[in-house]
């Protein structure tokens, strides 16, 4: 509808593989796989993370503006999801007790995530957003097709129901297709520290679904880490 479409400049297909390994292939493998032993809420919490990784990058590789009231405001962000992830036993971060398996994967998805804003955020300089993200999803689909037949995933497709079609078509154009190109729309005109901040927003909207929906608890750890979290968002936007 917008008639963008078009082929790629062959200098392009390097850093648009780049971003597609990065910010489809690897990220998304990290999430799925991650999801089988983390939390919902657990994951939402840690991927929150994604923009304190975003704005040091903003700050050492674009020369984003990082003032101190920005730096306060990451700060207590971090803090407040540190708070959340060991549910309130701090002295599990020290002692390397916390979380599970699938934890640590979804932690390096965040810094990941940000590796690919900040990445992307030179090339929505010159080029339209959806055009742009057609090619990256599109390259980051074909380098995952390897990982879905080493794991055997296509005899999965016949054991899927109605309601896990449902799931994948909502995955697939709600979160990605969408939520994707939503994501580089907002990274073409904002600084990638203040599209980052946003993803804050997030583990407040998968607490109330996963207890929902899975019966997760909500403990008093995810309240008031979620508050710290909600302030450092705010000063970061200001």
């Amino acid at each position: 509808r917008r008639r963008q479409l078009r082929l790629p400049a062959a200098r392009d297909l390097g850093y648009f593989a780049l971003l597609g390994f990065l910010g489809i292939t690897f990220h998304q493998a990290l999430q799925a796989y991650g999801l089988v032993t983390a939390r919902a809420s657990t994951t939402s919490w840690i991927v929150a993370t994604i923009p304190i990784f975003t704005a040091l990058l903003g700050w050492l590789v674009l020369k984003e503006k990082l003032g101190w009231v920005k730096a306060v405001g990451i700060s207590l962000a971090a803090a407040g999801v540190l708070l959340v992830i060991s549910n309130g036993n701090l002295e599990g971060i020290l002692d390397g007790s916390f979380g599970t398996p699938g934890d640590v994967l979804i932690l390096v998805s965040a810094p990941n995530w940000a590796v690919f804003s900040v990445l992307s955020r030179r090339g929505l300089k010159l080029h339209q957003p959806a055009w742009m993200m057609l090619w990256v999803m599109g390259i980051g689909w074909l380098l995952s097709n390897p990982l879905l037949l080493a794991g055997g995933g296509l005899a999965g497709l016949g054991q899927l129901n109605l309601e896990g079609w449902l799931a994948v078509l909502f995955l697939g154009v709600i979160c990605s297709g969408v939520g994707y190109i939503f994501w580089y729309d907002a990274l073409a005109v904002l600084p990638a520290t203040q599209v980052g901040a946003f993803i804050y927003l997030e583990p407040l909207v998968t607490l109330v679904v996963a207890a929902l929906m899975l019966g997760e608890p909500i403990t008093w750890a995810s309240l008031v880490g979620g508050a710290v979290i909600l302030l450092g968002v705010t000063l970061v936007q200001r």
